[in-house]
């Protein structure tokens, strides 16, 4: 029971890892210069992504909510009583905290910067078919 749940939590974190690398090559992509004559094709291809992507904010409160607790619960490893292995894991376990608060936290400012780009080039958009009109 106890290795089932490992491997659900892990491919929780193998999840919210891919989906933070199709953020950032979306918001590379979106902002790389040189693609005009694709920017639109890409800027719509970004907003269908967006929606589905919105997922992403409540599973990351649930997994920061999940490293909370674990924190909170962490066997507290201090004093001459506690032993060069325990010592050990208890440092293994603080680093992978450190890794999975700043994915989670990558993830939610990704998210953040790629909806706030999409839209104002959206806007921009707009902003040079109303010129052209008036032109």
């Amino acid at each position: 029971n106890l290795n089932f749940y490992r491997q659900i939590m892990a491919l929780e974190w193998v999840l919210l890892t891919y989906a933070v690398g199709a953020e950032a090559i979306l918001l590379l992509i979106i902002t790389m210069p040189g693609l005009h004559r694709l920017r639109k094709g890409v800027i719509a291809v970004a907003r269908s992504f967006l929606q589905p992507l919105m997922a992403i904010i409540p599973f990351c409160l649930y997994l920061l909510m999940d490293i909370y607790w674990k924190f909170e619960h962490m066997p507290k490893c201090s004093g001459p009583e506690c032993t060069l292995v325990e010592r050990t894991r208890h440092a293994k376990s603080m680093m992978k905290t450190q890794r999975n608060i700043i994915l989670v936290l990558s993830a939610l400012l990704l998210y953040w910067l790629l909806y706030c780009t999409t839209h104002m080039l959206v806007q921009i958009t707009k902003l040079n078919q109303q010129v052209k009109q008036i032109k």
